[in-house]
């Protein structure tokens, strides 16, 4: 099995998700920046935001 970039990321997720693991997880990057994945398909990817889009993104969603 290979292994990507991803895999040494310390994801996590919404202490309010259930254990159905249908949530969306993130990771932090350098510089503040933070990678967002599916958790019911991590091996699809991540998308990558800014710090300055990932604080836009939580203060349209708070």
């Amino acid at each position: 099995m290979s292994h990507s970039p991803a895999d040494s990321l310390a994801w996590r997720k919404s202490t309010y998700s259930g254990p159905e693991n249908n949530c969306v997880e993130v990771a932090g990057l350098p510089g503040g920046a933070k990678a967002i994945r599916d958790s019911k398909d991590p091996a699809r990817g991540y998308l990558r935001v800014t710090a300055s889009q990932w604080t836009a993104l939580l203060d349209m969603v708070e």
